[in-house]
């Protein structure tokens, strides 16, 4: 799985330094595909995050073998 960041999340990552690639990528591979409530072709990925038990959710989108992250954020 190649991870892609987008503009909107190369600004947001300086803020959210705590959320590394390995998080997201285990996000993504341990959660459903659930649609976006706003954006027909994103994609939205809620999982529990261990040893610290945060729920993250990745919002990302699928190109071809890629995947491009919108966006990630703790839920908790």
């Amino acid at each position: 799985m190649s991870i892609i960041d987008s503009e909107h999340w190369k600004k947001k990552r300086k803020y959210r330094k705590d959320i590394t690639d390995d998080f997201v990528e285990y996000a993504i591979k341990n959660s459903n595909e659930l649609k976006d409530k706003y954006w027909e072709d994103a994609l939205n990925a809620i999982c529990r995050i261990p040893p610290s038990g945060r729920i993250l959710k990745v919002i990302y989108r699928k190109e071809k073998s890629k995947i491009k992250i919108i966006t990630a954020f703790w839920l908790d």
